[in-house]
């Protein structure tokens, strides 16, 4: 099927998109891209949450506390500085900047590609029609939605935008507390803990779960807790937040671990504890579409229980990633345009970053997952503190390890920490695309002197073949 250019109505489309994010504008310029014409339903900012409020704003934020990092051992690589600090205001406006600049590169993309871009609050209201603010109406025979998600609320601990915050808050503060409560060590908790603790900030992280960053490999997370304690946060895991009490200036929070309670005293804490799907006051109310745990269900296509209607990204499954969200897009309107080589996304060739200090990154199944599903496996490691690029660095402290099939040599899983691993996992993620084996990782040259030689490294040792270790 393909689509051709037609003499259309202006508000008639073949697709409508709500929702402007990573999955929703690369959704709407791969449809145009195929002939479709095609309307982008953006209530705020055109870029979503990541763009704007997350994935880059973060990193422009994390990247300013690395360069301070830097320059305070700047000894360390023979060069001299003066006094060495910060200015709170400028951080936060070039993070803004950033984040400025990328949002009018998407409009322009959008603009590029003939979408027409909607500007407002989008809503299903019958058959293949969208209302935008209750008075534009669009109408179209596939409506795809893209709405993503917001943090996740705990009863007791709602933010109020001035003592408790949300990432919207941390990413545009004020000052930094002298003490900061971070509730949740996933990707987000732990990289405003890092930003703050490299600000001076007295860090303390609690987390439900029985380590850090839980999703990861344990070795890894158990590596994590022991350079974030080095660097002076305060890790406690296994830990339930019960309440909170707010003074004018203070937060004193009552947490529980071991049937213990105690209480930890805050300047400000930041909620990081999860998202929640957009799915309210978008119309789902009287379709077919099935919503469980605020997120709708979906297929492999991104097809919802309503005929036309689509879904993607952070509204649908886990792992919630822009980077997901955006493969889901090109899946779904390559699925509905009729192309013939389509696949369905494979969530365990997705590689998550976490860019903290140092960095985690990982793809596939972790040590542990693997021999739950029955794997007997070899696993390979290789330490920073043996490559040359990273002494060469000053950045020795990391870790990257393998997980093999030993019956096949299928890669299973890679993981990683240590300085630029979120830029290396994606050779890992192609192996696992390619299906590849350790003989074909094996007998690939790695360039020398480079941090990606642990990666040939880690092979090598998962089947005893190390040279460098």
């Amino acid at each position: 099927m393909s689509f051709v250019e037609k003499r259309m109505p202006d508000n008639s489309f073949d697709l409508v998109v709500l929702g402007g994010g990573p999955g929703g504008y690369v959704a709407a310029i791969r449809a145009a891209q195929l002939g479709m014409r095609t309307a982008l339903v953006e209530r705020e900012h055109l870029g979503g949450i990541c763009l704007n409020w997350g994935c880059i704003p973060t990193k422009a934020l994390l990247r300013s506390a690395d360069v301070l990092r830097s320059m305070r051992h700047a000894e360390s690589y023979g060069l001299s500085a003066g006094a060495v600090g910060y200015d709170l205001a400028k951080i936060v406006a070039r993070s803004r900047a950033v984040a400025g600049q990328l949002q009018a590169g998407v409009r322009h993309l959008l603009k590029k590609n003939k979408v027409t871009v909607v500007e407002g609050s989008g809503r299903l209201s019958g058959k293949n029609t969208v209302t935008v603010d209750g008075k534009a109406v669009l109408t179209a025979p596939r409506i795809l939605l893209a709405t993503g998600a917001r943090a996740r609320v705990l009863p007791g601990l709602e933010p109020d935008g001035k003592l408790v915050w949300t990432y919207k808050e941390a990413l545009v503060p004020d000052t930094v507390p002298r003490r900061l409560l971070v509730v949740g060590s996933g990707a987000i908790g732990i990289e405003f803990a890092s930003f703050f603790n490299a600000l001076g900030a007295e860090v303390t992280v609690v987390e439900v779960m029985d380590r850090v960053l839980p999703v990861e490999d344990e070795e890894i997370s158990a590596f994590a807790r022991k350079s974030f304690e080095k660097q002076g946060m305060r890790i406690l895991t296994g830990v339930t937040v019960k309440g909170l009490r707010k003074s004018a200036a203070e937060v004193a929070v009552t947490v529980e671990a071991g049937g213990k309670a105690s209480e930890i005293v805050a300047d400000r804490v930041i909620s990081a504890v999860g998202i929640v799907g957009n799915v309210e006051n978008i119309g789902l109310e009287g379709t077919k579409v099935v919503v469980e745990r605020t997120h709708v269900v979906t297929n492999q296509w991104g097809e919802t229980g309503e005929p036309g209607i689509y879904a993607i990204g952070d509204l649908t499954g886990p792992p919630w990633l822009a980077h997901k969200a955006s493969h889901e897009a090109i899946i779904c309107v390559e699925k509905m345009a009729g192309l013939k080589d389509v696949h369905p996304l494979d969530v365990r060739k997705i590689p998550g970053c976490t860019y903290c200090h140092p960095q985690v990154a990982s793809v596939g199944l972790t040590e542990a997952k693997a021999k739950e599903k029955g794997y007997q496996v070899k696993v390979g490691r290789f330490p920073f503190i043996a490559n040359g690029k990273a002494i060469a660095l000053g950045e020795t402290e990391g870790l990257v390890k393998t997980v093999f099939d030993a019956k096949t040599g299928e890669l299973l899983g890679a993981h990683m920490i240590g300085a630029e691993v979120t830029e290396m996992i994606q050779g890992y993620a192609v192996a696992k695309t390619l299906e590849t084996t350790e003989a074909e990782l094996m007998h690939t040259v790695f360039p020398h002197p480079t941090l990606s030689e642990m990666m040939h490294e880690a092979v090598l040792d998962a089947y005893g073949r190390a040279i460098h270790f």
